[in-house]
């Protein structure tokens, strides 16, 4: 399916990235089209491995998978690095660009009908395949997602801000919704898995219990709390509502540095956050300005509104004695 007209605006599409956008784009109407069909197209959400990390492989993981490698490697791709694969794969040895992708992700909520999405980020190609990848964050020139929902979008940034596309089930193209995207900076709502409270650092503890005080708590005011289990889902709530993300480090044993990983998924959503004002940490540090040591590495994740996530670093700057009383008085999860 031929997208060069979905996205085509040069005061957003630099000029030699406009082909690989529009293989990006041409799979994902063919993936929101298989998505919608639910089990009509089969059993999507069928269990058919593991990837590298023990996650378990869904169908259409796999097939989303193949079908952006296929697409690319008609493109000025060279190194293509996907989630659902072990390694760096080349696509085009006269490639400039190195794209990875996370398929598929939040594809545990195929079966229940809650959005899912695909992540990508482009960076300029290095000459070795895993140095492509294992680089500073802040070296992408390209990142966004693609939200199969209710409606799909194309949420991405090239540096020049964040911008929104809707796709047009109609012409199956990508139309420019609006202005560029800023995250509001300013919402009484977080998420966080709050199954997890038990396992979690004292200042992560300390701030969702804050929160959950509500207004005869020290924040004064009610909070709300959502919890999606898809990033992409997440996310696109972050950018139209504001809030805070967190995924923090946790002492159960794989967790020890959290989920999500790095390269597919921390990596562009910093990316697009911060062109749209927001901010993203491991909990304490910049995510952009840090760099995966391994192409499946994890770290801790919190974005959003910048003050929430400014809060969220403070109280780990807070000496242990303080932390601990915070804890203590406000425990409100305890049992």
């Amino acid at each position: 399916m031929n997208m060069v007209a979905s996205i085509t605006d040069q005061n957003v599409i630099p000029v030699d990235l406009q082909p690989v956008m529009d293989a990006v784009c041409s799979v994902g109407v063919d993936l929101s089209r298989v998505i919608a069909r639910g089990a009509l197209g089969g059993a999507l959400g069928a269990e058919v491995g593991e990837n590298t990390d023990g996650d378990q492989q869904k169908a259409l993981d796999v097939m989303a998978d193949e079908a952006f490698a296929a697409a690319l490697v008609e493109t000025s791709v060279r190194f293509y690095a996907s989630e659902e694969q072990d390694s760096v794969v080349e696509l085009n040895p006269e490639g400039r660009f190195a794209l990875a992708i996370d398929p598929l992700d939040g594809s545990s909520n195929i079966d229940v009908n809650v959005s899912i999405g695909t992540i990508f980020s482009i960076f300029p190609a290095a000459d070795d395949a895993d140095a492509s990848f294992l680089r500073p964050a802040d070296d992408q020139i390209a990142a966004g997602y693609i939200i199969y929902g209710p409606q799909t979008n194309l949420v991405v940034t090239f540096g020049n801000g964040t911008h929104s596309f809707v796709l047009d089930p109609d012409t199956h193209t990508f139309l420019r919704a609006g202005a560029p995207v800023t995250i509001p900076p300013t919402s009484r709502e977080f998420a966080i898995n709050a199954s997890n409270y038990r396992h979690w650092p004292k200042p992560i503890r300390a701030y969702i219990d804050d929160l959950v005080a509500g207004e005869e708590g020290p924040r004064g005011a009610n909070f709300n709390m959502r919890w999606v289990a898809s990033l992409v889902a997440e996310t696109h709530r972050i950018m139209t509502r504001g809030g805070v993300f967190l995924y923090p480090s946790d002492d159960r044993t794989g967790y020890e540095k959290g989920r999500l990983r790095m390269v597919y998924e921390c990596a562009p959503i910093a990316f697009l956050v911060e062109q749209a004002g927001g901010k993203a940490t491991n909990a304490q540090d910049r995510i952009l300005s840090q760099q995966a040591d391994e192409l499946h590495a994890r770290t801790p994740f919190v974005f959003g509104s910048p003050d929430k996530v400014d809060r969220i670093a403070a109280y780990h700057d807070l000496p242990e004695d303080e932390v601990s009383a915070l804890f203590g008085t406000r425990g409100l999860f305890r049992a």
